[in-house]
């Protein structure tokens, strides 16, 4: 079977296509399709937009069709950024200066007041528009500054007290076996393979 990876991030792309290895599925992504429109993110909630970005290229593609949300929520900004991850410094920003905005607003918040939650909801939708979803979670905190060159997005300000890292101080492997991504294309899984039999 053929499946989609809606995402026009090479970093989630690549992430996802790792954590199907070995299945009986031809993976191809939007950079297949570029005749495909992107998808306007403009939903209030994660799953909202996991729904939005999955569906709109299944039914545009006749493919089965993946696609996630993913958002950082930090209990001392009341959830934020939330659904505006990937553009809380701006449209245009990139992963860097997301990082040093949510670090400067939290310079005066102490340790135990930096806790977060990784959310990623990932819907898996069909070429006649029926879709599903799941959600996985990861809780750490917000470490003081950045550490490690590995992941991307916020993985260099994630910190893990059980892994004594942040994210991005974990290799691909371990960053695989137990991120918020993982958690929620597991939980996923099972719907695909009732189509690959």
């Amino acid at each position: 079977m053929k499946l989609l990876l809606a995402t026009g991030n090479a970093h989630k792309a690549r992430e996802l296509a790792e954590l199907l290895t070995g299945r009986a599925l031809e993976v191809v992504t939007l950079k297949d399709f570029p005749e495909l429109p992107p998808v306007v993110e403009d939903g209030a909630t994660l799953v909202q937009n996991a729904v939005k970005k999955a569906l709109e290229p299944a039914l545009r593609s006749g493919l089965w069709t993946l696609a996630d949300d993913t958002g950082l929520e930090v209990e001392a900004l009341d959830g934020r950024p939330g659904v505006y991850s990937a553009r809380y410094a701006g449209p245009d920003c990139d992963f860097a200066a997301n990082c040093r905005k949510l670090l400067d607003e939290m310079k005066d918040v102490p340790k135990p007041k930096r806790g977060a939650v990784f959310r990623c909801v990932i819907a898996l939708a069909s070429p006649e528009g029926v879709v599903q979803y799941r959600e996985g979670r990861l809780e750490g905190r917000i470490a003081e500054s950045p550490a490690g060159s590995n992941g991307f997005g916020y993985d260099p300000v994630f910190y893990l007290p059980d892994e004594v890292r942040t994210l991005a101080q974990l290799s691909d492997a371990e960053k695989n076996h137990i991120s918020h991504r993982s958690q929620a294309l597991r939980a996923v899984l099972p719907l695909l393979a009732e189509k690959v039999r």
